[in-house]
């Protein structure tokens, strides 16, 4: 059973802690645990059920009407089969489903969005919202890492699925893509939305994957000398600044235009001639699907 915070509940739900404090003393809503150092707390349940009451509320349900349904009819409203629904619902619903181990309940859910909205459309704006508002409680250790890999080798498997269905489209130009993560980045999500993306727009590529050697990728480069090598990185494991090995990607690849995109491009302050930094997902975007 894990613990929450408020501010733990603030990030998951959106709604401010100061209004969760309201409704709580307003309308008991919702009475957080107490350690025995008198610090409050909420546990599974407890999330679970909040996040039910902000679902409802950011699909317009008063928050005076949510006080006086009881707790299984709030669970039915949130996991009804309605043909269509937010966003947000669907983030929630995630959330909820990682939480629990519950394999169908995450399927159905990330099956009905791509239904409903589309795959590029799902991932960018559900999938990756759901990664972002658990990535911070798997920072603080208030989820285990099993459910960590739970939920994105659900999302991987999806997203694997959608580049095997793609149609390729005619290739661009004669340029080629090697497709990476560094020796100890393990964060494949991204990396695969890129594929996927870039095969759509009808650039060539060559997915070498996550936590790949510098030997392994010297040894690819010398041998088929591609035009470019793109790599996401967003975990920093090592003790040389990303500064340096940036300028040693440059170095031992002189000859090749390297992509760099993740979160780490803020630690980029040195510039290459032949080192390509996408500091947004909206530079990500832009570029992978340029013909």
């Amino acid at each position: 059973m894990n613990h929450f915070t408020i501010k733990d509940i603030e990030n998951l739900s959106g709604i401010k802690a100061h209004t969760l404090r309201i409704w709580e003393q307003r309308y008991q809503l919702f009475v957080p645990k107490r350690k025995e150092s008198k610090h409050r707390y909420y546990d599974n349940e407890d999330l679970k059920h909040i996040l039910r009451i902000s679902q409802l509320y950011h699909n317009g349900v008063k928050i005076s009407k949510i006080a006086r349904l009881s707790d299984e009819s709030i669970r039915s409203m949130t996991l009804g089969e309605e043909d269509k629904q937010s966003a947000g619902s669907y983030v929630h619903q995630l959330v909820e489903a990682s939480i629990d181990f519950d394999e169908e309940a995450f399927e159905h859910a990330i099956n009905k969005a791509f239904k409903q909205f589309g795959f590029e459309y799902t991932i960018l704006n559900i999938v990756y919202v759901f990664l972002e508002r658990v990535g911070l409680l798997w920072l603080t250790d208030h989820m285990i890492p099993a459910q960590e890999h739970f939920a994105s080798n659900i999302i991987r498997r999806k997203i694997i699925a959608q580049i095997e269905m793609l149609k390729a489209a005619p290739l661009t130009s004669t340029d080629t893509y090697v497709l990476f993560t560094l020796e100890g980045e393990h964060h494949e999500i991204p990396l695969l939305l890129t594929h996927y993306l870039m095969k759509a727009s009808g650039k060539r590529c060559i997915y070498m994957g996550i936590d790949l050697p510098f030997s392994d990728l010297k040894a690819y480069v010398m041998h088929k000398k591609p035009s470019h090598l793109y790599f996401h990185a967003i975990t920093h494991l090592t003790e040389q600044s990303v500064d340096d090995w940036v300028t040693e990607i440059s170095q031992l690849f002189k000859e090749q235009q390297i992509i760099m995109a993740g979160p780490l491009t803020k630690d980029v302050s040195q510039q290459h001639k032949n080192v390509r930094i996408l500091y947004s997902l909206k530079e990500m975007l832009d570029f992978t699907k340029k013909v």
